[in-house]
């Protein structure tokens, strides 16, 4: 029962702490590939450590109920099982009962929601993809579909096959070396799988909208991954050519799962507009510290009560 609890504990500060601290480390867009990292090893390991302390619960439970003695676990566990079998009153039984219940169903409905979007997010991704292909004509030269639409825009879509999304807008806009920079952009998105990290980031903070680690950390992993498309788009392009292409389709008014102009435009111009950053190394640093704090967090809680420091002793 200690475990579970460290854990809940830790997951608390990362929840409080990680966004704030984050926020500031990532803001300038210097090193997007760590800071993306950093942001997804916060929210996934309080993931775990929810999920942790749920697993260490029902085995303490299932281990006491297969002992021969019952009774055997924490302070903390003994005194939820004698106001569970009613030694402390009916009121204080029926309303551990009650919070039991309301736990339980909160648990059901966070993971059947949590589930019903990632399975929301795949439909529609893949609608959009077949849809793409069906009204669509592939581009003479790229792996690309084209659609009728005097709008610049461009975007991949997630699907079975994936698809990158030109309109004709876009192919009469831009030249063949711009062109070829917008769908380095996209083909980075597809190869470095972005769609499932915003599917689960989205998810999550469409269930849990009152954690701001959720909330912000989705909003900060749209705008990093697209930085990090840009870079590998910068790599074998050029920044002054990527900037020129971003410009072009900022006029955009694509809604694609993945459209290269919503997400962080002003932010993404600024640092292809800007000289390279002379900060990298100090914020990578941070970035990294961050990472192998958060990572051991949940080790170290679990250690902690182990050696007798969790908030429930045994007896």
């Amino acid at each position: 029962m200690s475990v579970a609890i460290c854990l809940l504990v830790y997951s608390s500060v990362v929840m409080i702490l990680a966004p704030r601290v984050l926020t500031r480390v990532t803001r300038t867009g210097v090193g997007p590939r760590l800071s993306l990292i950093a942001w997804l090893s916060a929210i996934g390991s309080v993931v775990l450590a929810w999920a942790g302390s749920i697993l260490f619960v029902i085995g303490d439970v299932v281990r006491d109920l297969l002992a021969e003695q019952h009774l055997s676990l924490s302070r903390c566990f003994d005194q939820l099982h004698d106001a569970a079998i009613g030694e402390y009153g009916t009121f204080v039984q029926i309303g551990l009962l009650i919070l039991v219940a309301c736990g339980i169903t909160a648990g059901v409905v966070s993971v059947g929601g949590l589930g019903r979007a990632l399975v929301r997010a795949r439909s529609v991704t893949h609608g959009h993809a077949r849809a793409a292909r069906m009204i669509g004509r592939p581009h003479v030269g790229h792996d690309a579909v084209v659609i009728d639409h005097p709008e610049p825009a461009a975007y991949s879509v997630a699907g079975n096959p994936h698809t990158i999304v030109l309109t004709q807008g876009i192919v009469t806009a831009l030249d063949d070396e711009h062109l070829a920079a917008v769908l380095a952009h996209e083909r980075a998105h597809l190869a470095g799988k972005h769609y499932l990290l915003l599917a689960v980031t989205r998810a999550l903070a469409g269930v849990f909208p009152r954690i701001d680690l959720f909330t912000v950390g989705s909003a900060q992993v749209a705008r990093l991954v697209e930085m990090v498309a840009d870079d590998v788009a910068t790599a074998s392009h050029g920044r002054h050519t990527v900037r020129e292409a971003l410009l072009t389709l900022a006029g955009s008014n694509a809604e694609g799962p993945l459209g290269a102009t919503e997400v962080g435009l002003v932010d993404r111009l600024a640092r292809l507009t800007a000289p390279e950053p002379v900060g990298r190394s100090m914020v990578g640093v941070v970035s990294a510290l961050t990472i192998g704090t958060v990572l051991a967090g949940p080790m170290i809680a679990t250690l902690a009560a182990v050696v007798g420091l969790g908030m429930c002793t045994p007896a």
